[in-house]
């Protein structure tokens, strides 16, 4: 059954299909595409037009989102905005899931017919979006119609290459993680709240059901050595490499076939099965086909890659990684699509180091964290102190302190000391050392800092490429503190008369300008890299130092290369309110 050889990055495809071929017609009323199934619907051949895609996953509307729906969007928006900032063209996919049993169990407890309850969880999660300033080009809604003549469409091609048969099925159910556990995956606890003996997955602790039940089943396994081998292939494909390391061993240990329906008497909240309405198509080979439909799947020839197939980067919560690195690739295997570039799988955020989970309501409210601390303190927090390696655990006194300490004690310290001052100039100090051949650092400090500022750009470049987004932050943060370093150990301003104001006709001596004029060259090239993580201070950060808005793309993010900012474009003043990061209201 195997179906294709992927080799890496999916620079080539070829697809050998099993024979004899059905030659149904099928249609697909959304496009008003016919598409023979005798053929791959597409191609892994790269076009010139296709932009940069970054997805975020779809999130469940059965409960209102958390700070960790909040993180995930966030973080697919710092590497768009990256890409941005390259001057690459880019797409955002975000949205809900919005089938399924544990969605229509909650809209019955609601005393809500599925759709509008889907309606309202639709609205809040646009909100979050819109809040946390994520610029997403596309909001998913699995309950949109092009999205469920797609998922038909993939299911009817499935179907006729044999990847889908009917069989009993019997197993360990859970109702909250949509999915079967083989009795391997599952043990007896006691559960703390009730004091009840369960059975509960031992991956999620959530409790689990016997059931048998007929239903489709989808030919996993005989995708076992096709995945093997595509991991081997690309030993960069999953982030982080421990991760991409455990689902390459579950894949050497075998695949079980999937069961990927439902029978409808018992979940009717879903996409019927084509040609069988007595079945309902399984809620993650529907939802995750919502990378591929949101982006116009099923493609007309030769426009595969316009929307940004294949995606370049899936960001993804570590608890469904193996849907996403298993069941995802095998279907788009099957279907001979080419497969996303990479899948980055980020940790948890905790709450006292307990999983956020909003059965429980251990869970953080991200609206009351953006009116309380402001989106761009919330999108640096999580960035810097989120982790695709080891869960975070949230906290508002980390979020003071790094405001406090990082902020406002040391970037917006650092544009206070330099652009306050009267007795230099920065405009002045920018035209003497711009551009110049080289600054001939007089002391080791300074010989420090002219490097850190020389190596920042393609050391923060190398951290996006390996979409290291917390250590790209950190990296710019450490150069801020040597800044800040650098000036109390130069001191300027005791090198200056007091009381004395700038003259063009007799500025300061050379180490004082030289030292302003590093100083803002580090704040020059922070600003530039940090947009994508806060681009409202940012913004407010380059028009302090006065840099041209034409001036702000990566390319300008280069040590000594702009000779023409210097002259703020807004008031500068000691109020306050004039500040870059002013006191939280909490300080006051």
């Amino acid at each position: 059954m195997r179906a294709y050889r992927l080799s890496r990055y999916n620079s080539r495809l070829l697809s050998p299909l099993p024979s004899p071929w059905p030659t149904r017609l099928w249609v697909c009323p959304a496009r008003s595409l016919f598409v023979s199934c005798s053929r791959a619907v597409a191609t892994a051949s790269p076009t010139a037009d296709k932009p940069y895609y970054v997805t975020t996953p779809i999130f469940y509307v059965n409960a209102d989102p958390h700070v960790g729906h909040m993180y995930s969007m966030v973080l697919a928006d710092v590497l768009r905005r990256w890409k941005d900032l390259n001057g690459i063209p880019t797409v955002l996919s975000t949205g809900v899931d919005e089938h399924g049993m544990k969605v229509q169990q909650a809209a019955a407890k609601a005393r809500l017919d599925p759709k509008p309850f889907c309606d309202r969880g639709a609205e809040t999660f646009k909100d979050l979006a819109l809040k946390a300033n994520v610029l997403n080009d596309h909001f998913v809604r699995t309950s949109d119609k092009s999205h469920q003549d797609a998922v038909q469409y993939a299911w009817q091609l499935l179907s006729d290459r044999g990847y889908i048969y009917k069989s009993k099925h019997e197993g360990w159910y859970c109702v909250s993680d949509e999915t079967f556990y083989p009795q391997s995956g599952v043990q007896l606890i006691v559960e703390p709240r009730s004091g009840r003996k369960i059975m509960a997955s031992m991956e999620t602790g959530k409790e689990v059901e016997w059931t048998s039940e007929k239903n489709y089943h989808f030919r996993l396994s005989a995708f076992r050595d096709d995945l093997l081998s595509f991991c081997n292939e690309c030993p960069d494909w999953i982030k982080p490499s421990f991760r991409h390391r455990e689902i390459k061993k579950a894949v050497r240990e075998g695949l079980q076939d999937l069961s990927i329906s439902r029978p409808s008497e018992r979940l009717s909240w879903g996409i019927p099965v084509p040609g069988d309405p007595s079945q309902t198509i399984y809620v993650w080979l529907d939802a995750l086909f919502n990378y591929a439909s949101i982006v116009g799947y099923p493609w007309a020839p030769g426009h595969e890659s316009a929307g940004g197939w294949p995606a370049d980067v899936h960001v993804i919560g570590k608890d469904i990684s193996r849907f996403h690195c298993i069941y995802w690739p095998a279907f788009l295997m099957a279907l001979s699509l080419p497969l996303p570039k990479h899948i980055l799988t980020h940790s948890h955020w905790t709450l006292g180091r307990l999983k956020m989970s909003k059965s429980t309501g251990n869970v953080v409210n991200p609206f009351f964290a953006l009116d309380r601390f402001g989106v761009d303190t919330m999108r640096f927090y999580m960035v810097h102190d989120g982790s695709i390696e080891n869960d975070a655990d949230y906290s508002n006194y980390w979020i003071i302190e790094r405001y406090k300490k990082v902020l406002k004690g040391t970037l917006g310290n650092l544009v206070s000391r330099v652009t306050r001052p009267k007795i230099w100039s920065i405009r002045y100090a920018v035209m003497q050392y711009a551009r110049v051949a080289e600054l001939n650092p007089s002391d080791t400090m300074e010989r420090q800092i002219t490097q850190a500022l020389r190596d920042l750009p393609a050391l923060v470049t190398t951290r996006m490429d390996a979409l290291d987004v917390s250590g790209a932050v950190r990296a710019i943060v450490d150069v801020l503190f040597l800044g800040n370093k650098y000036i109390d150990h130069v001191a300027p301003w005791s090198r200056v008369g007091r009381g004395t104001q700038f003259d063009w006709e007799r500025p300061p001596p050379e180490e004082v300008n030289k030292c302003v004029y590093l100083i803002t060259e580090a704040l020059r090239l922070s600003g530039i890299l940090l947009q994508p993580v806060m681009p409202n201070k940012m913004t407010l950060l380059l028009d302090m130092l006065g840099v041209d808005g034409n001036c702000r793309a990566f390319q300008h993010a280069k040590f000594m290369l702009d000779n023409s900012y210097g002259e703020s474009s807004v008031e500068l003043s000691k109020g306050q309110d004039k500040v870059l990061f002013p006191p939280l209201t909490a300080e006051r």
